[in-house]
């Protein structure tokens, strides 16, 4: 199969750097599947699940944040808070975030105050929805 480059930056870290087969992607338009030869484009990411299958056939899953995607030249870059496979997860730091965050939407606040507790709830829930699907049975 056709490759293309894939980085994939978070806020203070390289997640993966390296080449790829094909990309599924959360973007605010639903989810988008690159491959090799992709038109040049540019989507907001929101918080979801990530797939990629690198050259090998070894697919490797993700919890990633909202950020920017920009395909040009064959060259994919993923520019996100936060990408964490489902080994990195902690499930029960993100069931007491979704605690703390659920308890600050409730309390009298500022909006940007309730916009960044649903920020944070979203994104523990977006980390459990991945960890869970991956769970050892």
């Amino acid at each position: 199969m056709t490759e293309f480059k894939l980085r994939i930056l978070e806020a203070d870290n390289t997640f993966y750097d390296g080449n790829c087969i094909s990309i599924i992607v959360p973007t605010s338009e639903g989810l988008y599947g690159i491959q090799a030869n992709h038109e040049n484009m540019i989507a907001a990411i929101v918080p979801g699940e990530l797939k990629f299958t690198l050259p090998d056939n070894e697919v490797i899953t993700a919890a990633i944040t909202n950020g920017f995607l920009r395909m040009e030249d064959n060259e994919l870059l993923i520019l996100a808070e936060a990408a964490e496979t489902p080994e990195e997860i902690d499930e029960r730091h993100n069931l007491e975030e979704i605690q703390l965050a659920r308890e600050e939407l409730l309390s009298k606040q500022s909006v940007e105050e309730y916009r960044i507790a649903q920020a944070r709830m979203a994104r523990a829930i977006n980390r459990l929805k991945v960890k869970s699907k991956f769970r050892k049975k």
